[in-house]
């Protein structure tokens, strides 16, 4: 951050902040059909998983998010138990492609409790089937079971948070948006009730340059300019965001 802003300062160009999520959720803008506003966006990543009523840019009010461990957290750590290399949401889907998703009844906690995520539970309950057939080769009915889970996890929430919200749009986002079962499970149940999912082109689903210069762009374009200060903030929530929104809200 310090390094941004003294290059800024150098070349006499504005500096603007962007949130590394808010990043993520408007990487799907950048598709060649990309979503209209307002949306229900789920953000999947090794760090956060959340749903969110994305009205416009720099207008969201959160949903509902996880109260442990992250979608793609859980992904990396289950793959990591079964010798899988990081990262391991791609590991596990393709390991899940030679097991069977109904070999092991895995738990999907705080399904019909509201739209907030738990998926330490999810982890914890492979590590203990696991234990238990260790060698006996059931790693990719562990894996495909696991995929399963936490799919129908995040498409029945997803489906909650749209009938909750009245919503026909949801925009997915996020290193684990890339999981094609996910997105082939979300088109299927939308498709019932006359919804549509959009999502980024699977190199925007995982960090990169493209979307968050596109966020500073649309702060830029609303007159956003942050000062040389660095401020850190250990947790910023996207919601924090909703700032010039009546300027936002014009070119939206």
């Amino acid at each position: 951050a310090l390094f941004g802003r003294s290059l800024a300062y150098a070349l006499g160009v504005p500096a603007i902040g962007v949130h590394h999520m808010e990043g993520h959720l408007l990487a799907p803008l950048l598709s060649a059909n990309p979503p209209e506003f307002p949306f229900v966006a789920l953000l999947v990543s090794g760090g956060h998983s959340q749903l969110l009523l994305a009205e416009g840019i720099g207008r969201y009010t959160l949903l509902g998010e996880s109260i442990d461990d992250a979608a793609g957290e859980a992904f990396d750590k289950v793959a990591k138990l079964l010798d899988l290399p990081y990262p391991g949401g791609p590991q596990i889907a393709r390991m899940a492609e030679q097991g069977d998703p109904r070999a092991f009844d895995l738990p999907r906690p705080l399904m019909h409790q509201g739209l907030d995520f738990s998926f330490s539970g999810m982890k914890t309950a492979v590590m203990t089937r696991y234990a238990a057939v260790r060698g006996q080769g059931r790693e990719a009915d562990l894996a495909a079971s696991f995929q399963e889970a936490m799919v129908d996890t995040l498409v029945k929430k997803c489906l909650k948070a749209l009938q909750q919200t009245g919503q026909k749009r949801l925009v997915i986002a996020g290193g684990v948006s890339a999981n094609r079962l996910l997105r082939e499970r979300l088109e299927q149940q939308l498709a019932k009730i006359s919804a549509r999912v959009h999502y980024a082109e699977p190199a925007l689903c995982t960090d990169n340059g493209a979307m968050i210069a596109f966020a500073g762009w649309q702060r830029l374009r609303a007159g956003q300019q942050d000062g040389l200060a660095v401020t850190t903030t250990p947790r910023w929530s996207l919601a924090d965001l909703n700032i010039l929104s009546e300027k936002l809200k014009d070119i939206t």
